[in-house]
C-alpha cells in the first residue's frame, strides 16, 4: 500500500453540547449498520513503542509498507494535521459456522477460506457507510474536518478501537469485544471536533492461552507478538514468493487466511454474528473441494473473485497455495489428477509447489 497525501483538516466548529453529539455519533452509527462505535482521544505513545520495536525484529516479513510511513501510523494529528479524535466502528461478519468451520479443516480434500473472505470484499462496504455515518453528522453539526479509513492508509486501527472501548487486543493480536467476540472489521474516521472520549477497554484473556497453543505454525511467537512469516494468513495472503518447505505441512488445506486463533477463543462463544448479503459465502467457498478450485483458469478466477478480498492475492498464489494443500490432502485420483494437471504450469512458483505436492504422495 502506497501512502497518500492528504490536504490539512479545515478548522472545525466547536459543539453546543459535546456530549449530546458524541451519543448522536453513537446513534447515527447504528443507524449506518455498525454494531459497535466508539470515540477515542489521538495519544498512542505506548503502541508507538510496541509497533517500533515489532519492525526493528522484523517480524512484518516483505510487507515493506509497515516501516514506510514513520511514526505517522501511530501517530494520527501528523497522518490528518488537525485531527483531536477518533471515531472507531466495528462491523459483524459471518455466521454461526464454528463447527462447519472445524469439519472442513479436517477434511483435507476441501479448501478452507478464512471466513471474512468467503463473500464480498468489505473494504468497499465499510467505506461507503462510514462516508454516510460522516455526511450524515456533517448535516447536524455543519461542516468539519474528517477522513474516513478502511485500511487505506498507516493507522494502528486496533489501538485506536482499543481506546475507544471497542475491545481489548488479545493475545492472538485481535481485537476482542467482552460482549461480542471478535469477528468484527474496523474503520475509523478521523475528526477534528473536540467530542469527550470513551473509556478504553481492560484486558479480560487472563491466563489462557489456546491461541498460542492452536497455532498451526507457532506464529504467536508471544502474547501480543505475532511472527508475520510465520503466520498463514501472511504466508498465503501477503508473501509474494515460494512458501517456506518447513511452513508447507502445517499450513493443512488453509489456501486462504487462517481463523484458528479466532475458532479456539472463549470469547466468540458470545460472538454475535449478523447475515449481512454482501458476507455470505460466494463460489461455495464454504463447501468447495481442493481440485475444483484448483481447475480455475485465470479468466474464470478473475471472473469468480470479482468483488472478492480474494482476488488481490492473484492467480498465480492462488494455485500456489492450493498446491500446497493438495500435497496435504488424502492421497485420492482426483487429487493427483489436480497436481498432474499443473504440472508444466507455465508459473515457475507453482511448478514448484506442485512438485513438492506430489512427492508428498510418493513415488508416481
Amino acid at each position: 500500500m502506497s501512502a497518500v497525501p492528504l490536504p490539512p483538516l479545515p478548522a472545525g466548529p466547536l459543539p453546543a453540547d459535546p456530549h449530546a453529539l458524541a451519543a448522536r455519533v453513537r446513534v447515527l452509527a447504528r443507524e449506518a449498520g455498525f454494531q459497535r462505535c466508539g470515540i477515542s482521544g489521538i495519544d498512542l505513545a505506548q503502541d508507538e513503542q510496541h509497533l517500533r520495536d515489532w519492525l526493528a525484529e522484523g517480524l512484518y516479513g516483505t510487507m515493506h509498507w509497515m516501516a514506510q510511513h514513520g511514526d505517522k501510523r501511530s501517530r494520527p494529528q501528523e497522518l490528518v494535521p488537525g485531527t483531536l479524535r477518533v471515531i472507531s466502528v466495528g462491523l459483524d461478519y459471518g455466521r454461526r459456522d464454528d463447527e462447519a468451520a472445524w469439519a472442513t479443516l479436517d477434511d483435507g480434500e476441501r479448501a478452507y477460506v478464512a471466513r471474512y473472505a468467503l463473500g464480498r470484499d468489505y473494504h468497499k462496504l465499510m467505506r461507503q457507510r462510514l462516508q454516510k455515518l460522516a455526511e450524515r453528522l456533517q448535516a447536524e453539526v455543519g461542516a468539519f474536518g474528517h477522513r474516513v479509513f478502511v485500511d487505506s492508509a498507516p493507522v494502528l486501527e486496533r489501538a485506536l478501537a482499543r481506546n475507544a472501548g471497542l475491545g481489548w487486543i488479545g493475545k492472538h493480536t485481535c481485537l476482542i469485544d467482552k460482549q461480542g467476540g471478535s469477528w468484527f472489521f474496523l474503520g475509523e474516521i478521523y475528526i477534528d471536533l473536540p467530542l469527550p472520549v470513551d473509556l478504553p477497554a481492560s484486558a479480560h484473556c487472563g491466563s489462557c492461552v489456546r491461541c498460542i497453543d492452536i497455532c498451526p505454525t507457532a506464529a504467536i511467537i508471544a502474547p501480543h507478538r505475532l511472527d508475520a512469516r510465520r503466520c498463514i494468513s501472511y504466508l498465503t495472503i501477503e508473501h509474494e514468493g515460494a512458501i517456506p518447505e518447513a511452513l508447507r505441512k502445517p499450513i493443512g488445506n488453509r489456501i486462504f487466511g487462517c481463523d484458528d486463533c479466532q475458532l479456539v477463543c472463549p470469547w466468540n462463544k458470545f460472538a454475535k454474528r449478523t447475515d449481512e448479503p454482501d458476507f455470505r459465502a460466494r463460489n461455495q467457498l464454504d463447501s468447495a473441494t481442493l481440485p475444483e478450485l484448483f481447475a480455475w483458469d485465470e479468466d474464470e478466477f478473475l471472473r469468480r473473485t470479482e468483488g472478492s478480498p480474494i482476488r488481490r492475492s492473484g492467480h498465480e498464489r492462488w494455485l500456489r497455495n492450493i498446491a500446497v494443500a493438495l500435497g496435504n490432502a488424502p492421497t485420492t485420483p482426483a487429487v493427483l489428477a489436480a497436481l498432474a494437471s499443473r504440472r508444466e504450469c507455465a508459473s515457475a512458483l507453482v511448478r514448484e509447489h506442485v512438485a513438492w505436492a506430489l512427492a508428498q504422495h510418493g513415488p508416481p
